[in-house]
């Protein structure tokens, strides 16, 4: 199939030509014809199945077709709501490289940078916002964003906003909006409360899964390394020591960690950027800009800044840490291996993460191949005693805590930590 098959108007045709967009992937060719017959949409979608094209292009179509009164000052008539800065950024590129042959125009609302500057853009109208929801709540309770003429919303990855606690958030905005709208909703996963969102939100909604979240794409060669624990710095910098790894996204679990990799790193003379909630806005994109441009060699991220990092010719992703959440595993390899491109992901194991390395290669259905042959190798009895462990009934950390009397569910967050918390990661 092809986009001229879609349906789709020729203005924007002509824009996915000059972006050199062929062939729609399958969740484009399912939610474009169905979105513009003005139906809600729900896709089950992890990131690199195309889906900002997917939910981005019948939007325009539809809002271009509208009639408006072109002396009106423009109202916003449509609202896409992602958990990231990068990520809202990104999808802002995206509509403007998809809307440039038509009269539709879109503003990003995210933190970390001046409010002015946001302002200006709404007081000269714009149909289309992509916000995060720490800053467009605040535009809202200034008064300066009226969200009363909405007819489509978006909802992406709405199980990362579920993750990193933005779901209140996402429901005051809810209801800041017409009851009567076209609602498109993606999420990598369905954990309980986003299905309950969605039987809430969407009516009679077309149904689209594409790329289990369980599945990796198969062009990425995966590996490992059982490493003895205080080595992992040490297998980085041997790694990068092959200069044919061109470009690659290292991931820790922490802030403090990314940074403390970038240091070790730059000790070596490989040049490095970190990229997470702590660093401004103008930092994390010039981090991410200097990373594209090939300036930067290795990117150093958190999950909650990954989202949003989109580079066609990443060759590796490297774990520094694995994830206690088997599901994130997916997601960050996903990050290389894209547009038919092959692709690498390297992860690193200490003793203490060979529980979250069974739960991953539990969920993908297959082991990850291991890297026998280098310096730091773990001792056989550890990585035995840890497995012997874990099949006994110690497992891996886990998202949810289990209420008993040993473990009482916590207190509520107070409002204090919610503002704090939008104003360090969703801004």
């Amino acid at each position: 199939m092809t986009f001229n098959e879609l349906n789709i108007i020729p203005d924007i045709l002509k824009a996915l030509n000059k972006a050199n967009y062929t062939a729609p992937t399958p969740i484009q060719e399912a939610a474009i014809p169905a979105v513009l017959e003005g139906r809600d949409f729900l896709g089950c979608a992890q990131t690199g199945t195309g889906k900002t094209a997917a939910f981005s292009v019948p939007m325009i179509q539809l809002l271009s077709e509208e009639k408006s009164n072109p002396n009106a000052r423009r109202r916003i008539r449509s609202l896409i709501l992602t958990p990231t800065r990068e990520l809202a950024l990104q999808i802002s590129d995206n509509i403007k490289t998809y809307s440039q042959f038509t009269d539709v125009s879109c503003t990003a609302i995210v933190g970390g940078v001046s409010q002015k500057v946001q302002e200006r853009a709404l007081n000269s109208g714009t149909d289309i916002i992509i916000a995060t929801p720490g800053r467009l709540i605040d535009l809202i309770d200034q008064k300066r964003i009226n969200l009363q003429h909405v007819k489509i919303l978006v909802l992406d990855e709405a199980d990362r906003m579920l993750d990193m606690g933005f779901i209140h958030d996402v429901k005051r905005i809810l209801a800041k909006m017409p009851s009567k709208k076209q609602t498109l909703f993606f999420s990598a996963t369905m954990p309980p409360e986003i299905s309950k969102m969605v039987k809430s939100l969407l009516v009679n909604p077309v149904k689209v899964e594409i790329t289990p979240v369980s599945s990796t794409v198969d062009r990425i060669k995966q590996s490992v390394y059982l490493l003895a624990t205080g080595n992992k710095q040490k297998q980085l910098n041997h790694l990068l020591e092959d200069k044919s790894i061109v470009t690659a996204l290292v991931f820790t679990r922490t802030k403090r960690g990314a940074d403390r990799v970038v240091r070790d790193l730059t000790k070596v003379n490989i040049s490095a950027e970190a990229i997470h909630g702590n660093k401004s806005q103008v930092d994390r994109q010039k981090a991410l800009r200097n990373f594209k441009n090939g300036v930067t060699r290795v990117l150093v991220a958190t999950d909650i800044a990954a989202r949003g990092i989109d580079i066609e010719e990443l060759s590796h992703v490297i774990n520094f840490n694995l994830p206690n959440i088997p599901e994130t595993y997916v997601h960050r390899i996903g990050r290389t291996g894209r547009a038919g491109l092959s692709g690498t992901a390297i992860s690193f194991c200490e003793v203490d993460e060979l529980p979250y390395l069974k739960d991953i290669e539990k969920l993908i259905g297959k082991s990850v191949p291991e890297v026998k042959d280098h310096a730091y190798p773990m001792a056989k009895g550890q990585r035995l005693d840890k497995m012997d462990n874990t099949s006994k009934g110690s497992t891996a950390v886990q998202p949810k805590a289990v209420k008993s009397k040993t473990n009482p569910p916590r207190k509520p967050k107070t409002e204090w930590f919610k503002k704090e918390r939008r104003s360090t990661t969703s801004r």
